[in-house]
């Protein structure tokens, strides 16, 4: 926190602002697109701006799966996992139509689609696990390093080891049972394909709500904001709600101007394998690197990937966002047994990660949003992976289930 003092004027009621480092991530996020923009094209540099909203906004409504996966197991208390599935449902309905047509205003559109087998069902719950240990998944991993988070320092690195070490051992996961690419859209038709996508994310929905009435015997309501108007855009905090739908634009303009959805952890993957090959590791051999996609990124920049400058964007528009509330404070003390759940957590996301093809938002978020049912696979397995992660916590010293 600032330090304020005794002769300068009085902060406006209600606001607290951490100048230093508002000014400081303000220019970097300026400095940065400028960069990208001189050193690639204003392709990219759109998608670092996107990025940074996409970071404030995950900052200021505290939008994560994580926590509210936790809530819903541990208190019964559903309003995150509703949140979510909103937010799933309104890029559904531009996403299942738009890819449909296969390009956008000259851009080429690809889904999050990927096969559905026992890569996605063990990596997924291997995430699940492992976000509850580490704190965070992937964007949550991000926004929270952004908000000054040392822990999640933590896990983000751990979270690139587990990434580098998947990609190596993706090929022999794809060898096992697996089933082809499956799109709702192309399978029953766009109309079809809205409306199943639709009624599954209701479904999910109406179960949280059943469960926190049957616990409860009322929906949790939201609490009162402590600043209205302007002041609560700037300095948060964000309703989840309006925050879930700014999530899906910001994703369907990632689609738009990318020409793919929204993805985190394939730019994990590749800073780590590019540390590798520094160290004189000869990641380019394996068999990952060597396909198309992952050897263009190997070979060129990373701000030449989209992956990565979305998530610079992401951590420096969450930092904006934690001196826009006041709460930029980097807490640097981590207990051995925190430290311990981070980086295993770390390493099971990031291999879960690359055998399931995505994260929260990769596979879950952009791959149900774009009709895929390896999605819906994702969020079974790693739901279930999730709910031994809560169980692990207090063996770490993090809260869990209730004794």
């Amino acid at each position: 926190m600032t330090e304020i003092n005794a002769t300068a004027p009085a902060p406006v009621a209600g606001v607290n602002l951490d100048k230093g480092p508002v000014v400081f991530v303000g220019l970097a996020l300026i400095l940065g697109a400028l960069a990208i923009g001189e050193a690639i094209d204003a392709r990219q540099t759109v998608l670092f701006v996107i990025g940074g909203l996409l970071g404030l906004t995950l900052y200021h409504a505290s939008f994560g799966f994580t926590g509210g996966w936790r809530r819903f197991v541990v208190e019964k208390r559903g309003n995150a996992i509703r949140a979510q599935m909103l937010m799933i449902a309104a890029a559904a309905i531009v996403f299942i139509p738009l890819l449909s047509f296969g390009s956008f205003n000259g851009q080429a559109l690809v889904g999050a689609f990927a096969p559905v087998g026992v890569s996605v069902l063990v990596g997924a719950a291997m995430f699940g696990l492992g976000m509850q240990l580490g704190g965070g998944c992937g964007s949550g991993t991000l926004f929270t390093v952004g908000g000054g988070s040392s822990r999640m320092l933590v896990t983000l690195v751990f979270f690139i080891v587990g990434a580098v070490i998947g990609t190596a051992h993706l090929p022999w996961w794809l060898a096992l049972p697996s089933l082809p690419e499956i799109s709702l859209g192309r399978t029953l038709g766009v109309p079809g394909g809205v409306i199943v996508t639709l009624v599954g994310l209701g479904a999910v929905a109406a179960a949280t709500v059943l469960v926190e009435r049957r616990a409860h015997g009322e929906i949790e309501t939201a609490k009162s904001a402590p600043r209205q108007g302007v002041g609560r855009l700037l300095h948060g905090p964000w309703p989840l709600v309006g925050a879930g739908l700014v999530l899906a634009g910001l994703n369907i303009a990632t689609l738009a101007t990318a020409g793919h959805p929204w993805s985190v952890t394939f730019g994990f993957g590749l800073w780590g394998a590019k540390v590798a090959q520094a160290a004189g590791v000869p990641v380019e051999t394996w068999a990952f690197w060597n396909w198309p996609g992952p050897a263009k990124a190997l070979g060129s920049s990373v701000l030449a990937d989209v992956t990565s400058v979305m998530n610079f964007g992401i951590i420096l528009g969450a930092a904006l966002a934690a001196g826009l509330a006041g709460k930029f404070a980097p807490k640097v003390h981590v207990t051995f047994a925190s430290f311990l759940a981070a980086a295993i957590g770390g390493v099971l996301m990031g291999y879960g990660a690359r055998l399931s093809f995505g994260c929260n938002v990769g596979a879950l978020f952009s791959g149900i949003a774009s009709g895929s049912v390896h999605g819906w696979l994702w969020f079974a397995s790693a739901f279930v992976g999730s709910l031994g992660g809560v169980a692990l916590r207090p063996l770490f010293g993090l809260d869990g289930f209730k004794k």
